[in-house]
């Protein structure tokens, strides 16, 4: 891809195709949570995460030999291709800890404020003006996301408040890692490049961390282990180079909006799947959702503010 193709193919607005793919990629990775329960009963997280980014690697490289898609010449993006992969592998360390204090109920929440750090970020660096009207379909859509998860949030103790804010700051690298994607020379850089990126450098951030995560297997089975290979060949070689793609073309604000599908969808899935407990909360969280992203990624005329 040079730089002049990827410049010319971005979009000002989410249109259909943009919105057809974040709803199965948000769903895919709503699915990704049942497969994170069912792998983490045989291989501890971390371990995990190491495999995971391996084994998507070696996909991705092989696809891009296949393809003949260069992956290791100079094109100005080792600065923030590393600083980007860093801010990724941070980002899964601190949600790692931060569920040690928290609830994942409360983990969940204080990641998925990624949107609102998107829209502050997107406002200075990349030219997407926040208005009301964006703002307020976010807060009607992280609305959705509190609804679903009410019944398990509790007055945080000291210890939890330190899990927040760990998971917090998670959230904020996450928005981080979308705005200097677009905001470097990375939006010029092949997905599978940038990909790449983020899962040698967070595959090494990972490795430190296995001696404190306990033993790598526990009650390894074929369930877990092809839940492994669903997250490596799918989740990570597949929606992953999706979404980079996505990234490069349409507006930050629009695409992070839907983050806040994927834990209702997560919610959804654990219901059907593992036979988790549902209630029609999850219905009315997905219509609050839906009004949300509407209204963040409605069309703005020309002459009136949105």
């Amino acid at each position: 891809m040079t730089a002049a193709g990827a410049i010319s193919d971005r979009r000002d607005a989410m249109d259909a195709f943009a919105v057809s793919l974040m709803l199965l990629l948000t769903f895919s990775w709503g699915l990704n949570q049942v497969a994170v329960k069912i792998s983490n009963t045989g291989y501890n997280p971390v371990f995990l995460s190491i495999v995971r980014s391996a084994i998507g690697a070696a996909l991705v490289l092989a696809w891009c030999r296949y393809r003949r898609i260069p992956l290791f010449e100079r094109d100005g993006t080792l600065l923030a291709g590393l600083t980007a992969g860093l801010l990724f592998g941070v980002e899964f360390v601190l949600i790692f800890f931060g569920l040690d204090y928290t609830s994942a109920a409360r983990s969940t929440l204080m990641v998925n404020t990624m949107p609102f750090w998107v829209l502050l970020g997107g406002h200075f660096f990349l030219g997407e003006r926040i208005t009301l009207t964006k703002f307020l379909g976010l807060a009607l859509a992280f609305a959705g996301v509190v609804l679903v998860f009410s019944d398990q949030l509790s007055l945080p103790t000291p210890e939890a408040i330190r899990g927040d804010i760990l998971c917090l700051t998670a959230g904020i690298l996450w928005a981080a890692t979308t705005i200097l994607i677009k905001n470097s020379r990375l939006a010029t850089a092949s997905p599978e490049k940038t990909l790449m990126y983020q899962l040698g450098v967070s595959a090494l951030a990972s490795i430190p961390l296995l001696p404190f995560a306990g033993p790598a297997l526990r009650d390894v089975s074929a369930l877990a282990t092809g839940s492994v290979l669903f997250q490596a060949i799918y989740i990570v070689a597949f929606t992953y180079i999706l979404w980079f793609w996505l990234v490069s073309r349409y507006p930050a604000t629009g695409l992070a909006s839907f983050a806040f599908l994927s834990p209702v969808f997560g919610v959804l899935c654990g219901g059907l799947l593992l036979g988790e407990p549902l209630s029609v909360k999850i219905f009315l969280a997905l219509g609050l959702i839906a009004v949300g992203l509407v209204v963040v990624n409605r069309p703005v005329r020309r002459g009136i503010p949105g």
